[in-house]
């Protein structure tokens, strides 16, 4: 492929370490849509001529064939998709595949190639993203009054309801729904036409390819064009925080399913047993999305390293910008995938939830508030009486509802028997009305705005 410039072959170990069609393989149905699109518009501009631009065109839907099949044989010995898919259009079609790479690069078709397989991923990540949306806000509609304990730092801290708290990864979802939608506005831009990285004499129309691509515009600047890998690092950088955001609920599904806590049941469909403990049901599925974590996150960094210190324009470094944005994209896809079909099978044990609700003095807040509203007491006081009484229900082994009237007036003379009414659990939640609160009432509110958002 290089022409006169070469007398020698490439050294073994050149080969192996120049060659990239061992991952870049993924890019192959873009590859040769882009240049399907190139040739199109090379035959519109009079660069080609219509018969070898059909034959261009019906050779590369035969090559799309043969991969789409699994007959297509892929040649390190050719380095890249680019020169195995050309290499085999020589051998269908003859001389006129030497045409096609007229007035581009393989820098452009690269770039291109690579914004189209990650834009591509960047809708599978939103359709994987509002499918488990939907599944999380069937949970929350179902249980919008089942009680259960909210926690700060893994302690019970206040009731809340089911519905709230998987309306609170509703919020979190939508905003990596957001970052993936924005990240594909920004990167619909087409590298194609910039070249090696100046452009090219020939009068190519780089609107047409771009439409024909589906981008929004031409690339503006041929140099930036072919080095700008921006869309790759926010795709991870998207996918690093919405792979947060389901970890963190993994290992909250991790919690509640153990015997200890048994707020939730997984299904069979996403549980495995132990090789020696016939009585284990573990949830792998939520371990595994919890750990997919590290990939995506390591894949960041690792194209991150990459481009740090990289001069303009192309530098054969960008060949290691794939292999970590194709083993993310995977990782999240499936993450989301799994997570979704876990949310609609599992099952929330409400009697188990309530009864957790009610435990580690979860209403004191309660009962500090209704100090402030019934008595006028400053907050700060009736925080310190709050914390005396529920010293006093912690020495006696009760809970703060079990403490008799007269031991909460031998703190404070003037409490009433009206407390009572603040102290239960169903009580306290739906008290919380403040907008984004947990009340059930509010809880259903932000379901009907989602639910709208979502065309549902």
């Amino acid at each position: 492929m290089w022409g006169g410039r070469f007398t020698a072959e490439p050294d073994a170990i050149m080969e192996a370490i120049n060659a990239s069609i061992g991952f870049d393989w993924h890019l192959a149905r873009q590859d040769i849509d882009g240049s399907r699109a190139h040739a199109a518009m090379l035959a519109h501009q009079g660069i080609l001529n219509d018969k070898d631009a059909e034959a261009i065109r019906e050779g590369l839907l035969t090559i799309w064939s043969e991969i789409k099949g699994g007959t297509f044989t892929f040649s390190t010995a050719l380095e890249d998709i680019h020169m195995n898919v050309e290499a085999r259009l020589r051998e269908i079609i003859g001389a006129p595949a030497g045409r096609l790479h007229t007035a581009r690069s393989r820098n452009d078709q690269v770039a291109t190639d690579f914004k189209l397989w990650v834009r591509d991923q960047l809708d599978a990540a939103v359709q994987g993203l509002e499918a488990l949306i939907r599944a999380l806000l069937s949970q929350a509609e179902a249980g919008a009054e089942w009680i259960m304990p909210g926690f700060t730092h893994l302690q019970t801290a206040q009731p809340v309801t089911w519905g709230h708290h998987m309306m609170a990864y509703v919020e979190m979802l939508g905003r990596d729904l957001s970052r993936m939608r924005d990240a594909r506005v920004r990167m619909n831009e087409c590298p194609l036409g910039a070249a090696a990285l100046a452009g090219t004499s020939f009068p190519i129309d780089r609107g047409m390819t771009a439409r024909a691509l589906g981008f929004d515009r031409p690339a503006a600047n041929s140099i930036d064009a072919v080095s700008d890998r921006d869309f790759a690092l926010e795709f991870l950088a998207t996918a690093s925080i919405c792979a947060v955001h389901l970890s963190r609920f993994a290992e909250e599904l991790v919690i509640w399913s153990s015997a200890q806590f048994r707020f939730i049941t997984l299904s069979d469909r996403f549980s495995t047993g132990s090789s020696i403990m016939p009585q284990k049901k573990n949830p792998d599925a939520a371990e595994l999305i919890r750990a997919k974590i590290g990939r995506i996150l390591g894949a960041n960094v690792a194209l991150m390293t990459v481009m740090k210190g990289l001069p303009l324009a192309y530098s054969k470094d960008l060949q290691e910008d794939k292999e970590q944005v194709f083993d993310a994209a995977d990782s999240l896809i499936l993450g989301l995938a799994a997570m979704t079909a876990m949310v609609g099978d599992m099952t929330a044990n409400r009697a188990t939830l309530q009864a957790a609700a009610a435990s580690g003095f979860s209403t004191a807040t309660d009962l500090a508030d209704w100090l402030v509203r019934t008595l006028d007491m400053p907050f700060r006081k009736a925080h310190h009486i709050t914390g005396v009484l529920v010293k006093l229900a912690e020495d006696k082994e009760c809970d703060l509802p079990d403490l008799s009237l007269a031991e909460m007036q031998g703190i404070h003379s003037a409490i009433t028997a009206e407390v009572f009414d603040v102290l239960g659990v169903r009580n306290s939640v739906a008290s919380r009305t403040s907008y984004g609160g947990t009340a059930p009432s509010r809880v259903r509110a932000q379901i009907a705005r989602w639910k709208e958002m979502m065309g549902q």
